[in-house]
């Protein structure tokens, strides 16, 4: 595939910035413009590139007067300044880190208002944090037909913004209402309420399903769940402990998280000398450092709210389903990538552990869809997946 930039994190997440075209997250030229303006490798043009991009696309919006602009300015704003913060958690202190993300928050609910039938905001109490959700209903405005519901959970660095853009709106157009949602160590309630990542799932999911049980257009005995890249282990470690899951989406397979390349023998493994707090922050301001290594300890430590490597790892050691497996009751789709860098040989692990309740999918790049959450192949990837759905949920 084409390169994007010679820096292969930025390269993989400028993918991922046009992946939102898709679904009317953000357009094409803008983002070649920002792939343009980066500075390979340097976390500070990567914010000022897609900030200005932010910037320039609401300075159009006070001209605009038809609602659907209005929409589409919005999603494209609110995803750029989701970017645009995306490499500045090596500093917690960054005043950005909380500005950007109020922002591209309110230009989301600006567009989610502006939808046909618009979504909104909610926070289910759990225990001892709220998880905050956005529920788009399906069909027409105060329709009350009851409809089977995908529930979208991001993973180690995303949003549940961005989740309506890779599988919501899909989902939306084939008839299912959607739920997406954050949970501890995710960014809105890293933020809002201070939390760094659980590995006990089912303490977000739970609440959110007694919620959906509550509204009259959801059919309670189809509700599937979505977990993106490490929101694989997620929502599978949900659907251990939560029966009313009809079946599970691991986008992309995930068994054991620190068993990967990230842990193995990519960025995390490189700093076995980090021992402290000091030398994390010294790590993460050598600019020698490759650029995915410095993000992965700036990002990991910041999400799961600890300040030491080894805090880290001990963390990040409970997101296994070893032991548990064998509490998955529904059917399992675990995507296989054929080039994923970061999950490498999990998916088989997952297909062995469950057996036939699960069915494994390789995508390979004769369709685009090679690379780790399938980024640039939104469209065939949401055929594969909700059509296994609807053979296994909806018709069964």
């Amino acid at each position: 595939m084409h390169k994007l930039s010679s820096n292969e994190s930025f390269n993989f997440e400028i993918l991922r910035m046009l992946a939102h075209t898709a679904y009317n997250g953000a357009d094409i030229s803008e983002c070649l413009i920002a792939a343009e303006e980066i500075v390979p490798g340097d976390f500070e043009s990567w914010y000022t590139a897609w900030n200005k991009r932010a910037e320039r696309v609401l300075s159009h919006v006070k001209d605009m007067k038809d609602p659907i602009s209005i929409r589409d300015a919005m999603f494209r704003a609110s995803t750029y300044s989701r970017a645009a913060d995306f490499y500045l958690h090596g500093n917690w202190d960054d005043p950005r880190i909380t500005s950007l993300w109020k922002r591209q928050a309110e230009c989301f609910t600006e567009a989610i208002s502006r939808l046909d039938n618009p979504g909104y905001r909610k926070l289910i109490k759990a225990d001892g944090f709220d998880v905050p959700i956005i529920v788009f209903p399906a069909g027409k405005q105060g329709d009350v037909k009851k409809r089977p519901t995908i529930l979208l959970g991001n993973g180690f660095d995303g949003s549940m913004e961005e989740m309506y853009h890779m599988h919501g709106a899909p989902a939306l157009e084939r008839g299912y209402n959607v739920v997406v949602y954050d949970g501890p160590g995710q960014p809105t309630v890293r933020r809002d309420q201070g939390l760094g990542f659980i590995h006990n799932w089912e303490a977000v999911v739970t609440p959110v399903i007694d919620f959906l049980e509550t509204l009259p257009f959801v059919d309670i005995t189809k509700i599937g769940i979505v977990g993106f890249s490490m929101g694989a282990y997620l929502c599978a470690r949900a659907a251990a402990f939560e029966p009313r899951i009809a079946a599970v989406f691991q986008i992309d397979g995930l068994y054991d998280f620190t068993k990967t390349p990230v842990f193995l023998s990519g960025g995390v493994s490189q700093l076995t000398h980090v021992n402290d707090e000091a030398a994390a922050q010294a790590v993460l301001a050598d600019q020698s450092v490759p650029a995915g290594v410095r993000w992965v300890m700036g990002h990991g430590l910041w999400s799961f709210k600890v300040r030491t490597r080894a805090e880290f790892m001990e963390k990040a050691s409970k997101f296994s389903l070893v032991g548990i497996i064998d509490r998955i009751k529904c059917p399992v789709f675990i995507g296989d990538p054929k080039k994923d860098m970061f999950f490498q040989g999990q998916p088989q692990l997952m297909k062995e552990a469950l057996g036939d309740r699960a069915t494994l999918v390789t995508f390979t790049a004769e369709d685009g869809a090679e690379e780790h959450c399938h980024f640039g192949a939104e469209r065939y990837t949401n055929y594969v997946m909700y059509n296994w759905f609807e053979e296994k949920v909806v018709k069964a």
